[in-house]
Order: structure tokens, then sequence, then C-alpha cells
């Protein structure tokens, strides 16, 4: 497993599926048709190619542009006050729309050949993830014509309204492979190994997902009530610690390419994880000293005496961008707090809400997705709420707004906090921006925040049915208005 990256990477190098320096540094760079290659491979450079780009811009934007992190020098400390441009973002969206989507399509057309539908579903399900993950920080994307350029050289540009539900469509068509029992997926899948189960599970909680970004609470539901049950199923990007071949993305930005270029400075998370500011979301029921920990390094080494992303790799401290830690794509954690949302928006009760979120907070309370040099006696708990935690006056309601509103808050802000690092802690930022309740991020220039990531520059030139005139870094994509 900690070798495979390279030997994939290196073939499909051979063939032109991708060019890069490193499979977790730059797998950005120019991915492009293969002449030919079997299924297993292509498929196994789709997962690959799928990684880099949820741990890519997708990631490091989200952090410095959500409050997880502060941009400091060189481009992104430029790019932490929104000095961004079009051509900024070349890389990542040839990443999504060739290395994700072209070779999944690849991966899919020889499965099918071979009759393996259980290759096929799971191919769909990460081309999935790759397009939701693309319309959620663009917009209005091309979709049914991407990935054939032979027949679509200008593919057209789908609006999130047409988009989503072809994506929910493509998630039941891969369900429906896996439960057709047909063929064969084993070490090739370097996410869940060809587990069927699990795999269904990561699909109804990414149907959630998408669900949820277009406020169809009763169907996210219902979705996530089929969703991962267990963090043992949730679908990590796997990581070892052997440089330029499968270590952690953002650890290698983190410590090497970009070293001290983050730091937690002025960071809305550090404010709320941190007992000693008075913004410290903890109580009588609730401790956040060993999540502040696993989070983040109080005294810096990228950024010496900072607090900065904690990138600890010993035996005694392996912090949450560990050179191998694993990177959340899909998790118990999203689907738990999805079902709690979504209970108390679709007028499922308070009660039952109340109960979702105390599910997760119980997993908390038993060490939860801490590693375990962080699982230290005294320093993390959550205890059960209670309804009267939530009425006027309670220890999660001191500004007596409503309690189903105090509930909301706490669920948006547990999920905040959950999704540290990952481009859905925006997506949740942006959804609920306009809303009584959520995260409020002061913008740290001026006094907009991004809406989304601007298209590239290449896709702008090269493409001619890309916008006329295409919507700017301030803009709202439609589903997050």
């Amino acid at each position: 497993m900690k070798r495979i990256y390279k030997s994939v990477f290196a073939l499909l190098v051979g063939l032109g599926f991708i060019s890069c320096e490193g499979i977790v540094d730059d797998l950005n760079k120019d991915p492009n048709n293969a002449t030919d290659a079997p299924a297993k491979f292509v498929f196994t450079g789709t997962e690959i190619a799928n990684m880099a780009a949820q741990e890519g811009l997708a990631s490091r934007l989200a952090i410095v542009w959500t409050g997880y992190g502060k941009g400091t020098f060189q481009q992104l400390g430029t790019w932490y006050l929104y000095q961004i441009t079009a051509s900024n973002f070349d890389d990542d969206w040839n990443l999504f729309f060739s290395g994700v989507n072209k070779n999944a399509l690849i991966a899919i057309e020889k499965a099918e050949a071979l009759g393996n539908r259980k290759m096929a579903g799971i191919a769909k399900i990460v081309q999935v993830n790759g397009m939701a993950t693309a319309t959620e920080l663009w917009g209005d994307v091309p979709y049914t014509e991407a990935g054939n350029t032979a027949l679509y050289p200008n593919p057209k540009f789908e609006t999130q309204a047409d988009l989503y539900p072809k994506l929910l469509a493509r998630l039941d068509e891969a369900v429906a492979d896996l439960e057709s029992g047909i063929g064969t997926v084993t070490v090739e899948d370097i996410y869940l190994s060809g587990d069927a189960a699990k795999w269904k599970q990561v699909a109804y909680t990414l149907k959630a997902r998408l669900l949820l970004d277009t406020k169809q609470y009763d169907a996210a539901l219902t979705a996530s009530a089929l969703g991962v049950s267990a963090y043992a199923n949730s679908l990590y990007a796997l990581h070892g610690t052997t440089a330029s071949v499968n270590e952690n993305a953002n650890y290698s930005f983190l410590t090497n390419i970009r070293a001290g270029s983050i730091t937690g400075e002025d960071s809305y998370l550090t404010f709320l994880l941190n007992s000693t500011n008075a913004k410290y979301r903890g109580n009588a029921k609730t401790i956040e000293t060993a999540r502040f920990k696993f989070y983040y390094l109080e005294a810096g080494v990228n950024a010496p005496g900072i607090i900065e992303p904690n990138t600890s790799t010993t035996t005694t401290a392996r912090g949450f961008f560990a050179r191998d830690a694993s990177f959340p794509l899909i998790t118990y954690q999203e689907n738990v707090l999805t079902m709690a949302e979504s209970a108390l928006r679709s007028g499922k009760g308070f009660d039952v809400a109340l109960g979702y979120l105390n599910t997760y907070r119980a997993f908390l309370n038993g060490g939860g997705y801490l590693h375990a040099t962080y699982k230290v006696a005294g320093t993390y708990k959550y205890d059960a709420y209670v309804a009267a935690d939530f009425a006027t006056g309670g220890m999660e309601n001191k500004d007596g707004i409503t309690a189903d509103q105090a509930l909301l808050r706490e669920i948006l802000e547990e999920r905040y906090v959950t999704f540290y690092g990952q481009h859905i802690g925006w997506d949740d930022e942006r959804r609920t921006r306009s809303e009584a309740v959520g995260i409020k991020i002061t913008p740290s220039n001026g006094t907009q925040l991004p809406g989304r990531f601007i298209y590239s520059q290449n896709e702008l030139n090269s493409n001619t049915s890309s916008p006329a005139v295409a919507p700017g870094l301030f803009e709202l994509t439609p589903i997050y208005k």
C-alpha cells in the first residue's frame, strides 16, 4: 500500500494520463488521455487523482478562507487577502476534470467492457465525489460533455439545477452496480479494498451531502440513514511516510513546498478551541483541549514559535496533518452531523435532532477521530446535552434565541469544527451565510467573503462554451445563494 501510489503514478505518466513532480505534491500538472492501460491501473489512478484534487486548493483555500488558518506569505499570503487570479486555478481545474473525471470515465468504460460492475460502481462514486466538489467550488461546470474531447472539444457548462440531479442519479447507478454482486475489486481499490458494503454507505453519505446542498432536508435524512454507519467505514485518503510518493499533501505543503506559509494566527477555529480565548466553545459538558492540540501546534516549527496547523509526526504526537495522516473524504462524522441538521430542518423535532447530535458527542467522548497520541484523559469531554441546555439561559443559549435555533447553531458549529481542513467546511459557511445562525467569518480583506473559485484561465481561453462573462470571486454559486 505504501508504495502503490508511485508505481501506478509512473505507469500513468508513461501513458500520458498525468504528469507531475510528486504524487501528493503536484498531481495536477496536465492530466491527459492515455494511449491504453489495464482497467485496474486506470481505476487506481482515478482514486489517486481524486485524493490529490480533494487535498489541493479545495483544502488549502478552505483553510485560509474559512477561519481555519491564515495565509502569511508567498502565494498563500496574497490568496488569504483574496488577491487571486483565474490562472491560479488552472492546475486544479485540470486535475478535477482530466485527472478525476476523464480517467473515471475510462475506468468505467473498461470495467463495463469486462463485466465488472463492482469496479464500475466504485469508479462512479469517485467520479461524483470529484464532480460534486468541482460544482460546489466553481458553480456551473461541464459534466455530460466533459471527458470526451474528441466528441465534445468545447463541453458545455451545465447549471447546478441541471447538474445536481445527474450526480444523484449517477450515485443511484453506482449503488445498483454494487448491489449486483458482479465483479471483483481488491487491492486496486486503495481506499476500501473493494468492500461493497462500505462503498454503498459512502455513496449514500455523498448523496446526503448533495441533498443538503440543495436544501432537500427530508431526502438528505433518508439518504444519511443508509450512509456511513461507523467510523471504520469512512472514506479516507490513506497516506504513508515516503516523500514525494504517498505522504499527506498538506503535510508536504506545510513543511516543505511552502513551509510556514499557513499559520493559525487570527483564525476563528483557534478562538473556538482555545480555552484561554473569550470565544472558547467549551462549557461544563465540553472540553476541547485535545482537539485544539490535535489540530494546531501552539508553538510552531514550520513558522517558528507561531501557532500553526499541526504536522507533528512522532511516536508521541501525530497531528491532524501528520506526514502519514489519512485525509477525510466522506466520513461517519459528516454522516451523523448531516442527520442532526437534516432532522431539525425537516421538522422531525428538537428531540430527534438532539439525539443525533448526542450520538456524535458520544463518539467524540470515546476519542472520536483523534489520533491515539492526543487521547489524554481530562483533555476532552463531550457529555450529552439535554433540552434545558438550549432553553433561554441554558449553557448553549445565553442570548435568548429559540431552542431550535440554539440547537441548529450548535450543530453547525460542530460541523465547522469537525470539517477542519476540508472544503465542506467552506461549503457550510457559504450555504448558511445569509441565515441567522451559523459560522460568521470576518473578511480578511475588505468587506466581502469569497463565494466561489474563479474559472480556470486555460478553460476560459480554450473552451468556446465557457461563460462569456465569468462570475467573480465574491459571487456565490447558485446553490448557496
